[in-house]
């Protein structure tokens, strides 16, 4: 493979939103990286996807040298934050991470990927519970995002609180009735729980299980 096909390839896993991590560095430390003087404006976005690839296999000294590069060329981007932010939650260094992706929602609140990358964050630390507020914030914001609702439920069963975890699939079933793969992690995954957590109860009381919005009001928009 020579340096065109090398650039060509990554060109097609970046539209086809691929990451094909080991196969990213593996080209870039054989070929790309010492041609970059070769792909114009392209580097940039090259740098980008390596920097990512490197993370994922925890290379974080090709993940601090496209950062630097990134960095040097687009000073204060929020798109480097974001890497950055990244490079830390790899470092483990949770805390400068988040307060990251809070500096970056200070100056685009649409931003959902931070949120979610937020989320993340206390997942990794078993914050379920302060990850639960996070992702109940986003949804205000972002109510129809399926796969946000899919993590609240994933969630809600790490704390046991199945019947909020229904109340997710419930939501999602609403929105598209037709998908088979709601109605079976519904049944599989929170149906299962539930009933046997009704099965526990040895009164009226004990047995009955809420299964109404589990937020209140805390979806108005006033």
């Amino acid at each position: 493979m020579d340096w065109q096909e090398a650039r060509d390839t990554l060109r097609q896993w970046r539209e086809d939103n691929m990451r094909n991590s080991e196969e990213v560095i593996e080209i870039w430390q054989d070929i790309l990286s010492n041609y970059t003087h070769k792909v114009g404006d392209e580097k940039w976005l090259i740098y980008e996807q390596v920097c990512l690839a490197a993370l994922d296999c925890h290379r974080l000294d090709i993940a601090q040298e496209c950062l630097e590069a990134l960095d040097k060329q687009f000073p204060g981007s929020f798109r480097v934050r974001k890497l950055r932010a990244m490079e830390f939650e790899a470092l483990d260094r949770y805390d400068d991470a988040l307060k990251l992706y809070d500096s970056i929602l200070q100056h685009d609140e649409s931003n959902s990927v931070i949120y979610k990358r937020k989320v993340a964050v206390l997942k990794a630390q078993n914050k379920i519970a302060e990850a639960v507020k996070e992702l109940t914030d986003y949804l205000k914001k972002f109510m129809s995002d399926h796969e946000a609702w899919m993590e609240l439920s994933d969630l809600y069963l790490m704390e046991q609180d199945y019947s909020k975890a229904a109340f997710c699939y419930e939501e999602l079933i609403l929105y598209n009735p037709h998908n088979h793969l709601y109605h079976q992690r519904y049944a599989e995954e929170v149906s299962f729980h539930l009933s046997s957590f009704c099965s526990l109860g040895n009164t009226k009381e004990e047995k009955y299980v809420r299964l109404s919005p589990p937020w209140g009001n805390d979806f108005r928009t006033d």
